[in-house]
């Protein structure tokens, strides 16, 4: 009896040990890695320049295309036009990322960039509400989407490239340079309307002087766009595609079917990132003038002298992430944010200029702990053969239902209540929220082999350690075979 049920036991399959040879081990060049930053970051920053100069003119804008609304209500008609653009991020993102997937990260970031410049290079020539009526409100609502269609692929393909780019035991400090290249861009354009501002006037700067800013978007996007032409293709993505056959599966459905789990993690670790970042770099300029009743030039400067500090710090946060993880800067980050973010807004409150930039200060150095780290984590939760689509679908969607609606619905509700406040209690929410999935769900991964890629080392030297531990460095060997198992089962079921 007892034969015949152990004959009719399913066989355990023994787990073999993964393979690595020396060939496969990606040796990067340093200095092409530090290019490859460099021309992704600048890129990103001329990208975020033009999504970003919207921000800081969403006063402005509210006065000239929405002048029969007034007070806090003509702010959130404003950002409601810009979260328009977040309707189509995911649409781009799904378009771009599955079209980096099959012919390359660096075709699909010079494509993004000229899509973005010229989008915001329109928004520069559409006439007024008080010239065309609501024609012009429906012109700056389609040059919002169109932004927004390019935004979908920039920024996972740019997170890409570079994780792709750089050695593994640096992925975290020098994919903090997109960070860097994305604040660069905020500092260039609200640096840019705070000067205008002071030089021309608030009133001739809603007559006319808004459009500048935009205007420059069309040389800006030509430099970004022959820096990143002369980008080589990530060395992770040519290795996938000489090994590659054509049975291989990256549509849509294949990454929702087989990779939903790691979409669901990156989109709630996306979703805390997002608030936090557009609270502090978008949607608090606004606040300052509109809800705190501060000059538009004051309001700005402070803002951009809290960026620049943050770069510095966004590059310590990477650094630290390749020595201690990931993981243990972000909690770090979200527990600072949940125990300081009411203070910081009682000091921004306070109407001390000094103790405004305290509490601006404050909310600064824990998004940097943010923008220092995801640039290299989120890239990260995907294999190499879906990573550019995967992650373009899970950080447009959370981005689109969190990133572009954060500053409307934070206007909003201040506008109903009257609660200063709002800001941070949002703040808290989106931190609690993060705290549970990073400590419970996420996998910290750095210093190690992204998943689907083999090893990418610095220096020949570390190939012979690397080779001892072959299993170690192919950590998610497991994990691609549990997902191949599924697939063949499906199969099977199917047929």
């Amino acid at each position: 009896m007892d034969d015949n049920k152990n004959h009719n036991r399913p066989k355990l399959k023994r787990k073999s040990k993964p393979k690595l040879k020396e060939e496969e081990i990606t040796i990067v060049d340093t200095n092409s890695a530090r290019k490859a930053v460099f021309a992704t970051a600048v890129g990103n920053g001329m990208e975020w320049f033009d999504f970003g100069i919207y921000s800081y003119l969403a006063v402005t804008i509210g006065q000239v295309f929405f002048p029969e609304v007034s007070g806090p209500m003509q702010l959130v008609f404003a950002f409601a036009t810009f979260a328009v653009a977040f309707i189509a991020r995911p649409i781009g993102g799904i378009f771009f990322g599955m079209l980096g997937d099959r012919l390359g990260r660096k075709k699909v970031l010079a494509i993004t960039l000229i899509m973005m410049a010229l989008a915001t290079l329109s928004i520069g020539l559409i006439p007024a509400y008080a010239s065309i009526g609501y024609t012009a409100t429906v012109l700056l609502l389609i040059a919002r989407l169109v932004q927004g269609f390019s935004a979908g692929g920039e920024y996972s393909g740019a997170m890409t490239f570079i994780a792709e780019s750089t050695p593994d035991k640096k992925r975290g400090f020098m994919s903090s340079g997109l960070e860097v290249g994305t604040l660069v861009g905020y500092i260039a354009g609200s640096g840019l309307v705070t000067l205008l501002t002071y030089i021309l006037g608030e009133e001739t700067m809603l007559e006319w002087g808004w459009r500048i800013p935009f205007f420059l978007s069309a040389p800006i996007g030509l430099i970004g766009f022959y820096l990143r032409n002369k980008l080589e293709e990530t060395p992770a993505f040519e290795a996938m595609k000489e090994s590659k056959s054509d049975d291989d599966d990256e549509s849509v459905k294949h990454i929702l079917q087989y990779h939903w789990r790691a979409i669901l993690i990156g989109m709630f670790v996306v979703f805390f990132y997002i608030v936090v970042n557009y609270i502090v770099l978008s949607y608090m300029p606004s606040h300052l003038t509109a809800v705190l009743g501060y000059g538009e030039t004051e309001g700005l400067l402070l803002i951009v002298i809290v960026m620049v500090i943050m770069i510095p710090i966004v590059l310590l946060m990477g650094y630290f992430s390749d020595r201690i993880g990931a993981k243990k800067v972000i909690q770090g980050g979200l527990i600072g944010l949940i125990l300081l973010s009411i203070p910081s807004f009682n000091l921004i409150g306070s109407g001390n200029t000094i103790l405004v930039f305290l509490g601006l200060m404050i909310l600064g150095i824990f998004s940097a702990s943010f923008q220092g780290t995801m640039p290299a984590l989120l890239p990260s939760l995907f294999f190499t053969n879906v990573r550019n689509g995967a992650l373009a679908i899970t950080f447009n969607i959370s981005a689109s239902l969190f990133g572009g609606t954060t500053p409307l619905l934070v206007s909003w509700l201040i506008s109903k209540t009257a609660n200063e406040m709002i800001p941070a209690y949002y703040v808290i929410l989106a931190s609690i929220v993060g705290i549970v999935v990073v400590t419970i769900f996420l996998k910290d991964t750095s210093g190690k082999a992204l998943r689907g890629s083999p090893p990418a080392v610095e220096e020949k030297a570390e190939i012979k350690e690397i080779l001892e531990e072959p299993e170690e460095a192919l950590w998610w060997d497991e994990e691609k075979k549990e997902i191949q198992e599924r697939i063949e089962n499906r199969s099977e079921d199917e047929k």
